[in-house]
């Protein structure tokens, strides 16, 4: 037994309370190193009367580790635990907190303890966003439904984007079409932003209080919003609180009145006068952009007006919550502040950063509910388009993100596969509409919230910025109403299966040098078997544990299944897929 490879530690995602009664425990240990994990947990301050013991499965594996899991309740919040781990060969090792000991100690004392179930310090991502199917919507491509308050310079629907030409996407736009949304299957759309500022994106603030007028009116919003709800819709808004735009009101006073500004601290200057050399301003900003200089957050004011503005939006307009723009780059004590604002007057507000990597102290219950799961867009991309990942190799990537956070976590992290950041998904997947719903069906089959990007269910392309904010095809001569359809079918499928929305996901096939991947998704009674062949090579599967008259469709795309009481085989096409679903005795 390679003890270098155990790890444990009693807190994050190691050791977590998933509710008021339940407590995870998971520990690591070398991959395919120990056969058998059980903990044994009981009550401080009541050990012999209340000691038990629990056995542990891997709930997930990577290139080097396995990772175990089991839940258990303790009797009185409290909890005091060791892990009592097998190899192969039958040896036994007892792990405490302080060392590996051969035999379980008599004395608790040196345990790990997980000292109280505080309700306070519950991680409590809101419900409804475990069975949401997002919907991201660049406001200025989406439709231009009222051309009275177009921009100047305005142009035609459906020309070239450059970074700074507008095409008059509105409110009353988004309203006119709400109705696609609900065939799509829609359940929320996360709206890029909406507030007055000079750009087409507007991520340079000039007044965080106001729609721009370009895009409508704080009344038309209201409506939208209540539009939205009256189908079932969420709507979650994009808060830039790292940095303010060049013509937000107190920056424009500190460039007029330099240190002697009465805003001058709530931004972050380091030399005056205000200036720009060699590409660099004198003052920080987002990035080097000198349009976007970075708000001081530890600053009283800053905060009071930020705070006041994540209030209002939600008790006057009503949105469901906040998308937070670069939000790795502000301080952890703002957004604990920004949580408690939310939450006070909204609790169900579902609160999400942009992290790009390891989010992991921002998802402990005190600050977000979840961040966008680039980690998992690149893991797929990787995989389906660019063939850099065999199947073992994807499914070690999958493994390892299971196992770095609390499940609550990956029930509520926001699953994209592009956004106004990134090439489009067809463009990624160099062209092929099959290669685009491989990467989907993984998408919408997987733990987590799943986000579609505006128009790829239309099939538009367009490399990264400005190329992937192109206008919204409408025209359905020029729409791929198979793609279309396919997303619909997905969405629905995904909504009428509990086992799709829930956490449990296990690997049936995944060996290296394999482009072929089966998993299974399984809760209660419903057993579901996803299986795609990501090669331009016919592949054929062996179902497990049944005959294939057990077996029925659910989608299917270039794939057979012989019947009879013979073993299952899957015969998939190139490019092919099945979800297959087992029935019920």
């Amino acid at each position: 037994m390679l003890q270098e490879a155990i790890y444990h530690r009693p807190k994050l995602n190691w050791a977590f309370a998933y509710d008021a009664e339940t407590i995870y425990l998971r520990i690591r240990t070398k991959r395919g190193d120990v056969t058998s994990v059980e903990t044994i947990y009981g009550d401080k301050y009541a050990w012999s009367q209340t000691m038990n013991t629990a056995e542990m499965s891997i709930f997930a594996s990577d290139e080097l580790f396995d990772y175990w899991e089991a839940s258990v309740k303790p009797p009185f919040r409290r909890l005091r635990y060791a892990f009592k781990l097998t190899d192969s060969h039958g040896e036994t090792m007892i792990l405490t907190e302080q060392t590996f000991q051969s035999e379980l100690p008599e004395d608790s004392l040196t345990f790990f303890d997980y000292p109280y179930m505080n309700p306070a310090d519950l991680f409590n991502p809101p419900a409804w966003v475990k069975d949401a199917v997002f919907y991201q919507l660049f406001p200025e491509r989406f439709a231009n439904g009222d051309p009275s308050i177009n921009p100047p310079g305005v142009e035609p629907w459906g020309g070239v984007p450059t970074p700074g030409n507008f095409f008059g996407g509105d409110l009353q736009g988004v309203i006119d079409h709400l109705d696609h949304l609900s065939e799509l299957g829609i359940t929320a759309i996360y709206f890029n932003p909406l507030f007055a500022a000079p750009t087409n994106h507007k991520y340079d603030t000039s007044d965080y209080m106001k729609v721009d007028p370009q895009f409508g009116t704080n009344e038309l919003l209201k409506q939208l919003v209540d539009e939205c709800h009256a189908r079932g819709i969420r709507v979650l808004l994009d808060a830039v609180f790292n940095h303010s735009g060049r013509t937000f009101a107190p920056f424009v006073d500190v460039v007029n009145n330099g240190a002697s500004s009465r805003y001058a601290d709530w931004f972050h200057v380091r030399e005056w006068p205000i200036a720009v050399k060699n590409g660099i301003p004198s003052y920080e900003t987002f990035a080097f952009e000198r349009n976007m200089p970075k708000l001081n957050t530890e600053n009283t004011e800053v905060k009071q007006y930020l705070l006041g503005v994540a209030k209002y939006w939600i008790e006057e307009i009503g949105v469901d919550g906040w998308r937070l723009d670069v939000a790795n780059e502000v301080d952890h004590h703002f957004w604990r502040e920004f949580r408690q604002t939310v939450k006070s007057v909204n609790p169900d507000a579902y609160i999400l950063g942009e992290i790009w990597h390891d989010s992991l102290m921002w998802l402990q219950g005190d600050q977000f509910d979840a961040v966008m799961n680039y980690p998992l867009t690149n893991a797929i991309l990787d995989f389906v388009a660019y063939g850099k990942r065999d199947a073992k190799q994807f499914a070690d990537a999958i493994g390892r993100q299971l196992a770095e956070y609390p499940l609550q976590a990956t029930e509520s992290a926001f699953n994209l596969l592009g956004s106004h950041d990134t090439p489009r998904l067809l463009t990624i997947c160099g062209g092929s509409e099959q290669k685009t719903k491989l990467a989907s069906l993984f998408l919408l089959t997987f733990p987590g919230v799943p986000c579609i990007y505006y128009g790829d269910e239309f099939g538009m392309d367009g490399d990264g910025d400005p190329g992937c904010r192109k206008c919204m095809v409408w025209d359905e001569e020029q729409q791929n109403r198979d793609l279309f359809a396919f997303y619909r079918e997905l969405i629905a499928l995904r909504k009428s299966s509990p086992a799709l929305r829930g956490t449990g996901l296990s690997f049936a096939s995944a060996e290296a040098g394999s482009s072929l991947l089966a998993y299974e998704r399984v809760l209660a009674n419903e057993r579901l078997l996803i299986v795609m062949n990501v090669s331009e090579e016919r592949a054929v599967y062996s179902l497990p544990d049944s005959p294939a008259s057990a077996w029925t469709y659910r989608m299917t795309s270039g794939a057979s299944l012989k019947t009879g009481n013979a073993a299952a085989e899957l015969t998939l096409e190139p490019l092919g897929f099945a979800v297959l679903q087992l029935q019920s005795k």
